[in-house]
């Protein structure tokens, strides 16, 4: 029998579970996401680790761009999509037209090189639309580096784009055929023809890409779960700037025609 003078010892809390490391996380990401957005609410922010990862198969890209297609073909093809611009530069002359190339090719290799550093701007403009929204909007209580890091693992899938455009161009792709804003067949896009379609249907279709959704729907779940939050509220978030994208896609190709 217990002695009812005696102070019964408190209890204390259940000991955590130790955190996952960063390639736990990153695997965690593909295959029990709520895992590392679980992980990421604890305190364990660290996103060098997949700003790496995606910083690397954008420069095995590039370097297969370099090796296969040439970055002045890059810019022709580009030209070759705006038909406005192209029948300007079908005005030039020859030594123009040459010298024109040159640039547009320099050009559009130094802005592809700068992939790191635009990666960086991108997630940091993302976060912080997401971020504001989940908060103000529905009240979530996520801080800015949490939402940050969930984005850095949530679009860890956009590594596959680059990894099928390299393997179609060692594959034997046309040089002629590649498209630096469009590299895979993710998207509806990537089979209609851009010349023969109209540039509003071709933009939405541009964003009918299972990896984009695939995207949207891990930061989704992210930011849900830092923010404490239910995942109804993460969705009407990501896909709601996704819709506003969408239409700002849709719009500028009605004003291209």
């Amino acid at each position: 029998m217990s002695d009812p003078g005696r102070v019964q010892p408190v209890a204390g809390p259940a000991p955590q579970s130790p955190g996952l490391n960063q390639w736990q996380r990153v695997t965690n990401t593909f295959t029990a996401p709520s895992k590392t957005f679980e992980d990421i609410k604890r305190g364990n922010k660290s996103w060098w680790l997949p700003y790496l990862i995606t910083v690397l198969f954008s420069f095995v890209l590039f370097v297969g761009i370099t090796m296969k297609v040439g970055w002045e073909q890059v810019a022709e093809n580009n030209i070759r999509m705006n038909p406005k611009q192209a029948a300007r530069m079908d005005q030039l002359t020859p030594e123009q037209h040459a010298n024109a190339m040159r640039f547009a090719g320099a050009f559009t290799e130094i802005i592809v090189s700068a992939s790191p550093v635009m990666v960086l701007l991108g997630a940091s403009v993302v976060s912080l639309l997401v971020w504001s929204t989940i908060n103000f909007g529905f009240g979530g209580k996520a801080t800015f580096g949490e939402v940050f890091a969930v984005n850095f693992y949530a679009t860890l899938p956009n590594i596959i784009p680059p990894i099928l455009g390299t393997i179609a161009l060692f594959a034997g792709l046309a040089p002629e055929s590649f498209m630096i804003n469009n590299v895979a067949g993710t998207n509806v896009a990537y089979y209609l023809s851009f010349q023969d379609t109209n540039k509003a249907l071709y933009a939405f279709a541009s964003q009918l890409d299972f990896v984009s959704i695939w995207v949207a729907v891990l930061l989704s779940i992210g930011i849900a779960k830092v923010a404490g939050k239910s995942r109804s509220a993460g969705y009407i978030t990501v896909f709601g700037w996704w819709a506003v994208w969408t239409l700002i896609r849709v719009g500028m190709g009605l004003m291209a025609g």
